[in-house]
């Protein structure tokens, strides 16, 4: 090997390790504790222990059938896996019904850390998307609540001018909600912004491999996370379109996974829609050790020219990729269909 390309090579170890770096603490990617073999993690400062992977809301009310949804649920419990996500807006609320069939079920509900999201900027608005939420989850509170697509640079300044945040603050007084956090996708610096207004239990945001090199939240917005003891829950693990990371060959899904509970997170969000992706999934859980040194340099080697440009994060730049709710929400068309 010629002496440039060493040097090349030092650089590349250097520089994207170092860049990787950003946002983890010396105790990332190391489990907790197990949950019927899972590894958990704690969530931030409310002292719970989450299973290092979460089921996604919006995939399990996409499975063919409410049937097979709740058998999928019922497994993933078994298996450990008892972060579940949620949303008032996912499906026009099949998911939250699906969920709240499948929890009623055996005392599942005592079993799950459950957490939904609201879509509402206003008091009014919010009050009645956390009881449709409660009625729909059949449950008389629930575990984490989070203000959902944080997506435009004035939705932090709404949720406090329109009272939402005072409402929800409310409920939690009430005992409906227990913790309060948010989720977006867009921009690191709107999360930034949102964490300035609130002492937040939680936040949520794209963790991925491409993340690292495109508006990353990674380095942007996990260490002041940190800095405030503030649970991190990743999503689009895959990125964006669908798994399009993983259908291009960038990298696998197993690489993916495993590179997003490297960073300092306590959980990352996964699509699950069937009985196999669950056992995929499971199986990255359990098969996790943090990345580093070559295997993570080679890996961020691999993914930066298809990272830079956010070809695979689209959600980051294009309104499109927002909730039709949060985009008629700021006064944007939404075609039907």
């Amino acid at each position: 090997m010629s002496e440039a390309d060493n040097t090349r090579r030092e650089f590349l170890q250097t520089g994207l390790a170092a860049t990787a770096a950003v946002g983890l603490a010396a105790h990332a990617g190391a489990a907790e504790g197990t949950s019927a073999g899972l590894p958990t993690r704690k969530l931030g400062k409310t002292g719970q222990n989450v299973s290092i992977i979460c089921l996604g809301g919006w995939h399990i009310g996409a499975v063919e059938t409410r049937e097979e949804s709740i058998r999928i649920m019922h497994a993933a419990i078994d298996e450990g896996l008892t972060f579940f996500d949620n949303a008032w807006d996912y499906h026009n609320g099949k998911s939250e019904e699906w969920m709240g069939h499948a929890l009623t079920q055996g005392s599942k509900r005592d079993k799950v850390f459950l957490m939904s999201k609201v879509c509402a900027r206003d008091g009014k608005g919010i009050r009645q998307q956390l009881e449709e939420s409660l009625k729909r989850l059949r449950t008389d509170h629930i575990d984490l609540w989070q203000f959902h697509e944080i997506n435009y640079d004035n939705d932090p300044s709404w949720i406090v001018e329109k009272g939402g945040l005072a409402e929800a603050l409310q409920a939690q007084k009430e005992g409906k909600i227990r913790y309060l956090g948010f989720t977006g996708h867009k921009h690191p610096d709107i999360h930034r912004n949102m964490l300035a207004i609130h002492d937040w239990d939680t936040v949520q945001m794209p963790v991925n491999v491409c993340d690292t090199f495109y508006r990353s939240f990674i380095q942007n917005v996990i260490p002041e996370a940190k800095k405030r003891n503030i649970g991190v829950i990743g999503m689009k693990t895959l990125a964006g379109g669908r798994g399009k990371l993983v259908l291009d060959k960038v990298c696998t899904a197993t690489e993916a996974h495993h590179y997003a509970l490297t960073q300092d997170v306590a959980s990352i969000v996964v699509g699950i829609d069937s009985m196999e992706i669950l056992q995929k999934n499971l199986a990255d859980a359990r098969s996790f050790q943090p990345l580093s040194g070559d295997a993570l340099t080679q890996l961020l080697e691999k993914v930066k020219p298809y990272a830079t440009d956010g070809r695979h994060e689209l959600f980051k730049s294009d309104i499109t990729f927002d909730g039709p709710y949060h985009r008629k929400q700021h006064g944007f068309e939404v075609k039907a269909g």
